[in-house]
């Protein structure tokens, strides 16, 4: 059933359809029939999604709305807001996925009976479970519709991973409302945390934190946050996905602690940054400040020593900190007596990436509530600073949790680990008690091994100049100049329509190994990851052809077998073509014209958008195309090697003047 009044944007209308935001502004300029706004603003309208879809249909341009985008656009439409929507629709998962017989009974009546039984059903199987009161029944009856879809999602994909679409969904429409944390981070602070039965995470925002903590027995999970829509959507995507005792409160955890008698086995934390305005003024003597009173500008210790006295003797903490931390000297005190006492034990440089704000490379730190008065004699600290993945796709989280816990385990076990030259080292605590108590790991690290330095040095030498040869015998031959004849031309929309090729966009996870728009521009390997979007990725195949859609840039890449299995990206469009029918590298070399490009781009906005069913191929059969395609081939390999020429020049320059500087090469 669909609510007649849900409304949808311009760029819902182009998900619907598949197509990029331009072609909904020319269909509104071209079409007098297209449906009128009914909502919005005169720069971003809405319209009502039934009228949308009926046009789509008669323009033959929509067979059926999915159900899941059908799901999204009520709940993104919802006369209370999308967070009330996502409130709604998650009580109402939570009956489907733990009482189908209750749901299935109250389900059968019309809405208002439907609003009626559902707060007691709620009563009985959500707030014994999480604290989380049942909305009343006035609440609940305009979202009756949305309730009735949401439960058929969850026949199609399973409850859980229909709150995870449509939690997803809202988490991607406003980005710079939530500060997230990446599902590849969180899983890391889990892991160093270790097995814990009760866990608590005084800042859960969306309750990344706790669904990545590892199942245990009588398992309870605790989570606030000061946002108390934030707190209700943690308590229904935690119930959801596990069978834990799920707690969740709201209020500010500095100033509100909900959780102040609690002492759990492990905190995780990701607390907001830079606050000036955290209750320096009203709590100077709250006896949390075991260590000492966090000056104004250090938020950030405030939450450390909050985690601290959650903890029971000998629990650990783990915390997502900025680099700053480490080293301001208004702090130096506190972090010298968590020092001396042996509350902190390690701090974890991350590559930059790791998390927002992504260009500063963050920092974890590690604390265990000392279980005694005996002190910690040394401090682990590891930088994994270099482990960022080829392109900009982010860190090589893999590399970087091996490193990461291969350094803090046997640390965990003994209270100390060998040093790994410019990768981590335990650090006598006496060493860092001066004036600054400066922990920055990079600080403190032994450089990297000096033996062979000059000889690694000579290998890439030896690369490059093999990558240079290489190079000047792929340069193409020089251009034989012939007048062409104007080519009857198809446009890849037109190609799609006949079958001769598949469109897919990319963007739905999770998948641990993702074709970003950024490695199809740089022409690197699979660098991204994908959270749990609901959807099923779409992995590319050898032979597909990728183009990115922002950034106005003309380029096409032709998947090859290694890079073959990865899941497509966010802002990618797939075009997998019918080998019978079209060349792939033909298809590709063509889509690279700069005229072409030109053509099919929109120049609406501040970012240039490319409309790839609008780009253009000449109708040539399937022989000559081959003949333009080995051509082309040939282009895309001669690039590759220019690429990697650059790359390799970068590091043998980087690696001298890092020689030069540090003692390992000499200047003669």
């Amino acid at each position: 059933m669909q609510d007649n009044g849900t409304e949808v944007t311009a760029a819902g209308i182009a998900r619907l359809a598949g197509v990029g935001r331009a072609a909904v502004s020319n269909w509104r300029r071209r079409h007098t029939d297209f449906p009128k706004p009914i909502g919005g603003t005169e720069t971003s309208p809405s319209f009502a999604l039934a009228d949308i879809e009926e046009w789509l249909r008669r323009q033959g341009k929509l067979a059926e709305v999915p159900l899941r985008e059908r799901v999204w656009q009520q709940a993104a439409g919802h006369p209370e807001g999308p967070v009330t929507a996502l409130v709604h629709a998650g009580c109402a998962l939570v009956l489907v996925h733990d009482r189908p017989t209750v749901w299935k009974e109250a389900s059968a009546g019309s809405d208002a009976r439907l609003a009626e039984l559902l707060p007691t059903a709620l009563e009985q199987v959500l707030t014994p479970r999480t604290g989380v009161p049942a909305p009343t029944p006035a609440e609940l009856l305009p979202s009756a519709p949305l309730l009735r879809a949401a439960a058929q999602l969850a026949v199609e994909l399973g409850a859980p991973q229909a709150y995870e679409f449509l939690l997803g969904r809202h988490l991607d429409a406003n980005p710079r409302q939530y500060t997230l944390t990446p599902g590849d981070l969180a899983a890391l602070m889990a892991e160093l945390a270790g097995p814990a039965r009760t866990v608590l995470d005084p800042a859960c925002g969306t309750g990344a934190l706790l669904r990545a903590v590892a199942p245990a027995p009588a398992q309870e999970l605790h989570g606030q946050d000061s946002d108390p829509h934030l707190a209700a959507l943690s308590a229904l995507r935690l119930t959801l996905h596990t069978k834990a005792a799920v707690r969740t409160a709201a209020g500010d955890s500095l100033r509100a602690d909900a959780f102040d008698s609690l002492r759990a086995d492990a905190v995780l934390c990701h607390p907001p940054f830079n606050e000036r305005n955290w209750g320096h003024d009203e709590l100077a003597y709250d006896p949390r400040w075991e260590y000492g009173f966090p000056a104004r500008m250090e938020s950030e210790l405030a939450w450390v020593q909050h985690a601290l006295a959650r903890l029971k003797d000998g629990g650990t903490a783990v915390l997502l900190m900025p680099p700053a931390a480490a080293s301001r000297r208004s702090g130096r005190r506190i972090r010298a007596d968590l020092l001396r006492r042996g509350a902190l034990r390690a701090v974890l440089a991350l590559p930059a990436g790791a998390a927002p704000p992504h260009n500063i490379p963050l920092h974890l730190w590690v604390l265990r509530r000392p279980a005694s008065a005996a002190v910690q004699p040394e401090l682990l600290l590891a930088d994994a600073g270099a482990l960022t993945a080829e392109g900009r796709g982010g860190p090589d989280w893999q590399a970087v949790r091996s490193m990461m816990l291969d350094a803090w385990r046997p640390f965990a076990r003994s209270g100390s680990a060998p040093p790994v030259p410019g990768l981590s080292r335990s650090v006598p605590v006496i060493e860092l008690l001066d004036d600054d108590v400066d922990l920055a790991p990079a600080r403190h690290l032994p450089p990297p091994a000096a033996g062979g330095g000059a000889e690694e040095l000579g290998a890439l030498r030896a690369r490059l100049d093999e990558t240079l040869r290489l190079t000047a015998d792929l340069a193409p031959p020089a251009a034989d100049t012939t007048e062409q004849g104007r080519w009857p031309l198809t446009t890849v929309g037109e190609l799609a329509r006949a079958g001769a090729l598949v469109m897919r966009t990319g963007g739905h996870g999770p998948h641990a190994r993702v074709l970003t728009d950024h490695d199809v521009i740089a022409g690197v390997a699979p660098s991204g990851t994908l959270p749990d979007s609901g959807e099923e990725p779409v992995l590319v195949e050898e032979g597909d052809v990728v183009v990115p859609v922002l950034g106005g840039g003309a380029v096409a890449r032709v998947i090859d077998e290694v890079t073959a299995g990865a899941a497509l990206g966010r802002n990618l469009t797939l075009l997998r073509p019918d080998p019978a029918a079209v060349d792939p590298w033909f298809l590709a070399g063509f889509l690279r014209g700069t005229a072409n490009n030109r053509q099919a781009s929109s120049y609406a906005s501040t970012a240039t958008r490319l409309d790839v069913r609008r780009l253009q191929l000449p109708r040539l059969p399937l022989d000559k195309q081959r003949r333009y395609g080995a051509r082309f081939r040939a282009l895309a390999a001669f690039e590759d090697t220019l690429r990697l020429a650059g790359r390799l020049g970068d590091q043998l320059v980087r690696g001298l003047y890092d020689g030069l500087t540090d003692g390992r090469v000499a200047p003669d």
